[in-house]
């Protein structure tokens, strides 16, 4: 019977995920080259390519494919048995800006549950200025938003995020005409900045769609009534920008800031996954 360094293991399966030895190691810890020695050890002990890499990317190979759901099920017996005698569950309240968070995360929450099987998460999708008022308030442990401002300069910023005008493919609209918008109701500060740019640039618009949440105004945007300025990362399938070809004003980036108070240490591990799984999504 040949037994597995548990911890290359762990290497391995956080190596797959996130196609990036150097976020792999800033999880565990440890340094890029260490990861590297725990990875050549494993695939020297099951004979077998885990891992093919280049200057550009990072892989998995045949065999690397077959091993990844056994490794993940050796990794989730050793942490139950491990729960099972020497912990409490842990409660994670943590709120995410619906303007941030798509059809990633599904994954996201995998990487969670993969870092620590442990853990409970109370997760609360709404607007940035709501995420960070509850944060504020000692309501949740942890808030991932998008900085505004520079009002408050405190937080870990995870990414920059760009924003487009989305719509349909099928979407017209016609010089002259008012730009048909669909947007949040007052005060979402993602309105304000489209409307911005529009009035910036003496561009005619109306609001033909108001919703209550991005999943609402992409269905709008789906649907052909109108465009919105929306991140790529939670653009609807099918959608594209038509900044360019109607020209559109240019629209800001925003910083997505992770805020946290906690100090309970498999807390701040399961946010340290987060963060890098967040990193590592297409935006």
């Amino acid at each position: 019977m040949r037994a597995l360094d548990l911890e290359a293991v762990q290497a391995f399966v956080l190596v797959a995920d996130l196609r990036s030895f150097t976020r792999a190691a800033d999880i565990l810890d440890t340094t890029q080259s260490a990861i590297s020695l725990k990875l050549k050890r494993l695939e020297e002990r099951l004979g077998h390519k885990l891992i093919e890499r280049t200057p550009r990317m990072v892989r998995l190979s045949a065999k690397g494919d077959a091993f990844l759901p056994s490794a993940r099920s050796l990794l989730a017996a050793q942490e139950s048995a491990i729960t099972s005698l020497e912990r409490e569950r842990t409660l994670l309240k943590v709120g995410i800006s619906h303007h941030i968070v798509g059809s990633e995360l599904p994954l996201l929450l995998k990487h969670m549950h993969n870092a620590d099987p442990a853990l409970i998460v109370e997760m609360r999708v709404s607007t940035s200025r709501e995420v960070e008022a509850e944060f504020d308030q000692g309501a949740l442990d942890a808030a991932i938003v998008l900085r505004h401002d520079d009002n408050r300069r405190d937080g870990d910023v995870l990414l920059n995020e760009t924003f487009g005008w989305m719509a349909a493919p099928h979407w017209k609209h016609r010089a002259g005409e008012p730009l048909r918008l669909a947007t949040q109701a007052y005060p979402c500060r993602v309105r304000a900045m489209a409307v911005a740019a529009l009035e910036e640039a003496r561009m005619p618009w109306t609001e033909v769609f108001v919703g209550g949440g991005v999943a609402t105004i992409g269905a709008a945007v789906q649907a052909g009534l109108a465009v919105a300025a929306m991140p790529q990362r939670v653009a609807p399938p099918g959608t594209i920008d038509v900044g360019a070809r109607f020209g559109l004003p240019p629209l800001p980036s925003r910083d997505v800031v992770l805020y946290s108070s906690t100090t309970d240490r498999h807390v701040r591990s399961a946010l340290r996954t987060l963060s890098h799984a967040f990193k590592s999504t297409p935006g």
